[in-house]
């Protein structure tokens, strides 16, 4: 055994990202003594402006979003306890079939490799014991979310280091569940058309497919506020607009499919550090 700390690193794509898919096993972990490492990939820049001004629209400067974006960040991350901050900055790479995924400099833009070699000089500097990204459809099809998983994956392909990897995931069960909550919040939402609708069924996991369901209730409360430093992309977090109560209620447990063990700690598991302590 060793003095080193336990640790975990996120791989995210967006400043807000942390708090909306590992918010709570970063709160409980740092709680728990654990040391955690957030690495975030892209500036921001794609976010929304000063009073939700859109990108592309008259007013909208990146590189202003993605100062604006940085500080919202390291107030997430003081809410969150999390240890060590490290960004990648690459530009933001918008959603699909933007101008912008293939603008010099943006993330969905940069050679894997590239991305993988200053990853893992972090990985093997911080030598994590856990690794939680997204799984190769960066969750729901952003591209950013799927260059993170890239990059990852290969970054630990490059390092000796063997820990337990995990991409996030949903149960389709709570999805129903988030569908019919976004329904009572929002009203005026229209029915999605069915394209959308079997796309949207796509996302997630079979509940018996998911490996690991970790228990974050008792850290709700800061996982919401978390979110909730990102005030700029307010509009864009569906999550504030239920109160602290009703989230506690829907985001208590976070899900993940554990893709690689060397511990062989029986699944499923309820701690992402199964068999290493």
């Amino acid at each position: 055994m060793t003095d080193r700390p336990l640790t975990l690193m996120a791989v995210h794509a967006h400043p807000d990202d942390e708090a909306t898919g590992t918010g709570g096993v970063l709160a409980r972990y740092a709680a728990e003594g654990v040391r955690t490492v957030l690495v975030t990939c892209t500036d921001g820049g794609c976010g929304d402006g000063p009073g939700g001004v859109k990108p592309g629209d008259p007013g909208h400067d990146p590189a202003a979003v993605a100062a604006m974006r940085r500080k919202e960040l390291e107030a997430s991350c003081e809410v969150l306890k999390i240890s060590d901050l490290e960004m990648l900055d690459y530009a933001d790479s918008g959603m699909i079939g933007w101008p912008s995924n293939d603008a010099p400099g943006s993330f969905w833009n940069t050679p894997v490799e590239e991305g993988a070699a200053r990853l893992a000089d972090l990985i093997e500097h911080y030598r994590p014991d856990v690794v939680v990204t997204y799984d190769e459809n960066g969750f729901y099809g952003h591209p950013d979310h799927i260059q993170a998983h890239r990059i990852t994956m290969a970054a630990l392909e490059r390092t000796a280091l063997t820990p337990k990897v995990y991409w996030t995931t949903m149960p389709r069960s709570m999805m129903q569940r988030f569908g019919e909550t976004m329904r009572e919040f929002q009203e005026d939402m229209p029915e999605p058309d069915p394209a959308e609708a079997a796309a949207m069924a796509e996302i997630g996991l079979p509940d018996d497919q998911i490996t690991t369901w970790v228990d974050t209730t008792a850290f709700s409360d800061q996982k919401f506020d978390a979110l909730a430093a990102h005030a700029s992309q307010g509009e864009n977090i569906f999550f504030l607009r239920m109160g602290k109560e009703r989230f506690g209620e829907l985001m208590g447990t976070e899900t993940f499919v554990r893709v690689k063990d060397a511990t062989g700690a029986a699944v499923p598991e309820t701690d992402l550090f199964a068999g290493l302590r």
